[in-house]
């Protein structure tokens, strides 16, 4: 089940933190925490957990930091939503053989539908799309607005 928790939540500020801000140099964590209001102890594991599954990128040294593994384009709120819910220890509710017809046919299919609908947005969401609304807002962010670089 698709749940919005603050590590979700977290997650998904803390990766377009470094989509908008970061540039040719690797964003700090610290950087991150400061901007965003994020507590390093749930940033910290949630952007290990993001390099592991190639959303990010780990740059270890004094001048290390973290960057998009991929494009902006190319990383959409999808993947970051699936990342984060491999994190979740919690039951899904909807495999409960415990319930009513009612239940079982009609309120957790229509569940199902729903969180598929949701994730087909979700995975049509880039942070591009992203950048964009937060450039367009008028948020503060880096002197230029590029995509990633090979």
């Amino acid at each position: 089940m698709i749940r919005l928790t603050k590590k979700l939540l977290f997650a998904i500020e803390a990766v377009l933190d470094v989509a908008y801000n970061g540039g040719h140099s690797p964003v700090r964590s610290s950087e991150i925490t400061e901007r965003q209001g994020i507590p390093r102890r749930y940033l910290e594991p949630v952007l290990q957990e993001l390099v592991r599954h190639k959303i990010l990128l780990g740059i270890r040294g004094p001048s290390g930091g973290y960057r998009l593994a991929r494009e902006r384009r190319r990383i959409s709120l999808g993947d970051i939503v699936r990342t984060l819910r491999r994190l979740e220890s919690a039951e899904d509710p909807i495999a409960d053989p415990a319930g009513s017809a009612l239940g079982h046919q009609i309120v957790r299919p229509l569940w199902l539908e729903l969180q598929v609908e949701m994730m087909q947005r979700l995975d049509a969401l880039t942070l591009e799309d992203l950048c964009g609304r937060a450039h367009r807002a008028g948020i503060a962010g880096p002197a230029e607005y590029t995509d990633f670089e090979i």
